[in-house]
């Protein structure tokens, strides 16, 4: 048996959709909330998930605190704007995880409600199904990994897992001011200065990355969004970078 366990802050918009296929999958459903205001509890609670109220340690602490507070020891870790599509459930259901293997995830994102297949966003696979003494989640600021170890087999289950992450443009660009600040934090608390190719080379080239080299000219109109996006998040990073360091 699985237990599921969701980050969740000021997510009333998305948690429903996420915890409604998974009331099938376990009987135990653990979120983590660090002060929501928006009903997110209250919703959470509706569709008969554990709600365990934790200030905010960051986005690996704070998973691995959920860890800890889950019935089961295997653990499915989702977002809280993830999806399981019916394959997917299906799948999950029938699963009889071993031990020294992880599993992972078929993830699909949306821009504001068109699939992505392109512009590095696809595909996009992520490891979210694992024994919690086996694996930790790593890092301090908007890059948390899952550390798994190297002896480990990674093992892909079927359907996809889909990725709601933006309800418009105004949602995305505040998310991207978010993880650019919490980018440059990380870079400063690591000595990293901003230099003139970091400035003012790296976001063009992060656009010929984006649309050229991935391809994100077939997304059509979503794509170049992403890409424009993409280098927006580049400049803004180091542009706090530089700002942290007084230049």
């Amino acid at each position: 048996m699985l237990s599921a366990v969701i980050i969740t802050k000021n997510e009333a918009d998305t948690i429903a959709k996420v915890l409604q296929p998974l009331q099938s999958l376990t009987n135990d459903i653990v979120v983590i909330d660090s002060n929501s205001t928006d009903g997110t509890i209250d919703i959470c609670k509706a569709h008969g998930a554990r709600v365990i109220q934790q200030k905010w340690l960051g986005f690996s602490a704070t998973k691995n605190f959920g860890h800890t507070q889950a019935k089961n020891p295997w653990i499915l870790s989702l977002d809280a704007d993830e999806v399981l599509s019916n394959e997917l459930l299906y799948a999950l259901k029938s699963l009889q995880p071993q031990r020294k293997t992880v599993y992972a995830l078929d993830r699909l994102t949306d821009l504001y409600g068109t699939p992505v297949y392109h512009s590095g966003w696809y595909p996009d696979w992520k490891i979210r199904v694992f024994h919690r003494d086996d694996v930790r989640w790593e890092g301090d600021f908007v890059h948390e990994t899952l550390h798994v170890p190297s002896d480990f087999k990674v093992a892909r289950l079927n359907g996809k897992l889909f990725h709601h992450s933006y309800k418009d443009a105004l949602d995305h660009l505040n998310r991207i001011d978010r993880y650019a600040k919490l980018a440059a934090e990380e870079l400063y608390a690591r000595g990293k200065k901003p230099n003139f190719i970091k400035l003012y080379l790296a976001p063009g080239f992060r656009w010929f990355k984006t649309y050229i080299l991935k391809r994100g000219f077939l997304d059509g109109k979503a794509g170049k969004v992403i890409a424009r996006r993409d280098a927006h998040f580049v400049r803004l990073k180091y542009r706090l970078l530089g700002e942290m360091w007084g230049e």
